[in-house]
C-alpha cells in the first residue's frame, strides 16, 4: 500500500496534442470491433489518459464529472486484462476477476450493462448486486461463476459475510463515484472490502470531487497511482452554456416556504430540486405538491421500478419537479432539464458545479437557483471563487408578487379558452345571443346568471371557485427579508401553507407537508387517508363531505392533496358532527378512506 500520492513519473497524463483513436491506446482487436459496432469514434479526455496506464497495470486516481466517459475508461482496460489473464491460463474458474463498487443500484446496473456491451465478444460473465433485490438469485449466480461483479458496498459486505462473494483471487478493484459512497457513510464498508482483496490487485478510484478524505483513502489503498484531473471541457465562444445563476438569502426556518414561492414564479418545465437528506426530500415534495406544483420524490427508499417510473414521468413532462438527494440523482441524464435548484447550499463548491452542469447543455438556456441561510454566505463566496462568476442575490418573492403571478396565469388560461370558444362560435356571436336551441349547458347557465347579476361578478365568482377547487395555497405573510449584508428586516411571518419547519413531523401524520401551517381561525383540519396515489382530487373530497355530512361546499376550506393523504379545513364548530356522521370513514374513488382530526 502506498503512502505517497503522486503521478508515476513514467506516465504522461497530459492531454494529447493530437486526436487519438481507440486503436492508439493499445486495446484488444475484439474490444475495438465492439466499440466500432457501438459507434464509438474517438476517446474522451479521461479515456485517452486512463486506458493506456491501466492496461499497463498502474493504479489510478481520476477526477472527472459524470458524463465524461469514466465507465469505459476503467471497464475497457479491466476487460482487456481479463482477456489476457484467460489467454495465459490464469482464469479457469478462479473466482471473481474484477469488482466495481458504486453508490447506487441505478449506477451499478448502468456499469454492468456497459460491461456486457463492451465484453460481449469476450464471453465475460457479469453480475450487478445491490440492496432492495432478493439476495438468493445473486448468491446463485455467484456460485455458478462470475468474472466481473458490480456492487453497492452494503450488498457486497452481505454477500462476503454469507460466503457468496469471494475476493481472494481478485485482480482489479474500482471505486466509482467514491465521494458519493463516502458521503453515504460507506467508508468502513469500502475499507473492509478492500482489506479482503489481495495486496497485488490493481486499484482504480474515480471521483467527481477530490476532498481530503478521498485523498486519504487513496494513500491507504493505491500504489503510486497515476493521477488524472479532467477540467470541464471549454466550449467555443457563442456556444457556451447559458446558465442563469441566482441565490436567495432566507432564514433557515423559512427555506421550504421560500422554495415554494420561487418555483411558483419560475414555473420550470423540468427541474431537479436537490435536498441533503431523504427526510428533507419527502418534506419538500409534500410542501410543493401542497402549492399545486407537480413534484415527485426520488431517494434510496424507492425500489428500482418506482425510481424508473418517477424519472420517466419527468422526462415525459407529466411531472415538473424531481426532488432528490445527490446520491439518488447520480447517473440520471435528462436532456431537457431547465432548472437545477439547491434547497441547501451544496457541501463543496465542486458539488455545486457538478449539479448545475446538468442544465444549459448544447447552447440551451438553463437556470440554477440556490437558497442560502445567512450562516452559509461564506459557502456562496467559495462557489463564486471556484467558478469565477458572481451569483446574483435576489429577493424572495413577496405575497403581492405571488398574487400577481397567479392572476396573470389565470388571465392567460382564460384568454386561451376564450380563443378556443371564439373559434368554435359563429362569427359575431355574443354571450346569451345564441338561439334557445344552443346545446352548450355551460354557456346557457352563464347567460342565465348574467341576466340576474353583473357579468363581471359572475366571472369573478367563477374564477375564485375554480381556485378554491384547485386547492390554491392559503394567503401568506411575508418571509423576513435579509439584506445582502445579512440583516433581517424583522418582519415576522405566520407559518401559513407552504412554510418550512426544517424537518418532517412525526407520528401518524408523518410525511405530510412540512410546514403545512395551522388552520385558519375558527376552523380545524381533518386528515383523510387517501391522496394522489388513489387519484383523489379536491372536488372528490368536497363532494364526499357534502354528500355524507351536513356541510355544504362553501363550508369547506383549504384542501391539500398529498401522495397518500389529504388535509381539509372544516369549521371547528362542525368538526365533531362531521366525524360522527362519517363514522370514521368516507367513500373516495370507490374505496373507504379513514377520516380523523389532523394531529398537528
Amino acid at each position: 500500500m502506498s503512502t505517497d500520492l503522486q503521478i508515476d513519473p513514467t506516465i504522461d497524463s497530459s492531454l494529447p496534442e493530437f486526436e487519438l483513436s481507440f486503436a492508439d491506446l493499445g486495446l484488444d482487436p475484439a474490444l475495438l470491433a465492439e466499440l466500432a459496432v457501438l459507434g464509438y469514434t474517438a476517446p474522451t479526455p479521461i479515456q485517452a489518459q486512463a486506458i493506456g496506464p491501466l492496461i499497463d497495470g498502474h493504479d489510478l486516481l481520476g477526477q472527472a464529472a459524470t458524463g465524461t466517459g469514466k465507465t469505459a475508461a476503467f471497464m475497457l482496460p479491466m476487460l482487456q486484462r481479463f482477456a489476457e489473464a484467460r489467454a495465459a491460463g490464469r482464469r479457469a474458474d478462479e473466482g471473481v476477476f474484477g469488482l466495481v463498487l458504486a453508490p447506487t443500484r441505478e449506477l451499478a446496473m448502468q456499469v454492468r450493462t456497459a460491461a456486457q456491451r463492451y465484453g460481449e465478444t469476450l464471453g465475460v460473465r457479469t453480475l450487478a448486486v445491490y440492496g432492495g433485490a432478493p439476495i438468493g438469485p445473486q448468491l446463485g449466480a455467484l456460485r455458478r461463476g462470475v468474472d466481473v461483479v458490480v456492487a453497492t458496498p452494503g450488498r457486497a459486505i452481505d454477500l462476503i459475510n454469507r460466503g457468496g462473494l469471494k475476493l481472494d483471487a481478485l485482480e482489479v478493484a474500482v471505486l466509482d463515484e467514491a465521494d458519493e459512497m463516502l458521503d453515504m457513510g460507506f467508508v468502513e464498508d469500502i475499507e473492509t472490502i478492500l482489506d479482503a482483496t489481495p495486496d497485488t490487485r490493481q486499484t482504480m478510484l474515480f471521483s467527481a470531487t477530490m476532498p481530503r478524505r478521498i485523498e486519504s483513502l487513496a494513500r491507504t489503498y493505491l500504489r503510486q497511482p497515476v493521477t488524472i484531473r479532467i477540467e470541464r471541457e471549454a466550449v467555443a465562444e457563442g456556444a457556451s452554456p447559458l446558465v442563469r445563476q441566482a441565490a436567495y438569502l432566507v432564514p433557515r426556518t423559512h427555506t421550504t416556504a421560500a422554495l415554494g414561492r420561487v418555483l411558483e414564479l419560475e414555473r420550470p418545465r423540468s427541474a431537479i430540486v436537490f435536498c441533503r437528506t431523504r427526510a428533507d426530500v419527502d418534506a419538500v415534495t409534500e410542501t410543493l405538491t401542497g402549492r399545486g406544483l407537480r413534484a415527485e420524490a426520488l431517494h434510496g427508499g424507492l425500489d428500482q421500478e418506482q425510481r424508473a417510473r418517477v424519472v420517466e414521468r419527468l422526462r415525459s413532462g407529466r411531472t415538473e419537479l424531481l426532488v432528490a438527494t445527490d446520491v439518488a440523482a447520480r447517473g440520471l441524464d435528462i436532456d431537457l432539464l431547465t432548472h437545477v435548484v439547491n434547497h441547501d447550499v451544496p457541501q463543496t463548491p465542486e458539488a455545486y458545479v457538478h449539479r448545475i452542469g446538468r442544465v444549459g447543455r448544447a447552447g440551451r438556456e438553463g437556470t440554477a437557483i440556490t437558497l442560502v441561510p445567512p450562516s452559509k454566505r461564506h459557502a456562496l463566496k467559495a462557489i463564486e471563487r471556484l467558478t469565477g462568476q458572481p451569483i446574483a442575490l435576489a429577493a424572495v418573492p413577496s405575497v403581492a408578487a405571488l398574487r400577481t403571478a397567479r392572476l396573470e396565469r389565470t388571465r392567460a388560461e382564460l384568454l386561451t379558452k376564450l380563443t378556443e370558444l371564439s373559434a368554435a362560435s359563429p362569427s359575431g356571436a355574443e354571450l346569451g345571443a345564441r338561439p334557445e336551441t344552443d346545446q352548450d349547458p355551460v354557456r346557457a347557465m352563464i347567460a342565465a346568471l348574467a341576466e340576474e347579476h353583473d357579468p363581471v361578478d359572475v366571472a369573478t365568482a367563477a374564477v375564485r371557485l375554480a381556485q378554491d377547487l384547485a386547492g390554491a395555497p392559503a394567503e401568506e405573510e411575508d418571509i423576513p427579508h435579509i439584506s445582502p449584508e445579512g440583516r433581517s428586516s424583522g418582519r415576522g411571518e405566520r407559518r401559513g401553507a407552504g412554510s418550512g419547519f426544517g424537518r418532517p413531523e412525526r407520528g401518524p401524520g408523518r410525511g405530510r407537508a412540512a410546514g403545512g401551517g395551522r388552520p385558519k381561525a375558527g376552523t380545524t383540519r381533518l386528515f383523510v387517508a387517501a391522496g394522489r396515489a388513489a387519484g383523489v382530487r379536491p372536488q372528490d373530497i368536497v363532494g364526499a363531505l357534502a354528500n355524507e355530512s351536513r356541510l355544504s361546499g362553501r363550508d369547506i376550506g383549504t384542501i391539500q392533496i398529498h401522495e397518500r393523504h389529504a388535509l381539509v379545513e372544516v369549521p371547528e364548530s362542525a368538526a365533531e358532527d362531521v366525524l360522527r356522521e362519517l363514522r370514521g370513514s368516507t367513500m373516495l374513488k370507490g374505496r373507504r378512506a379513514n377520516v380523523r382530526r389532523d394531529r398537528m
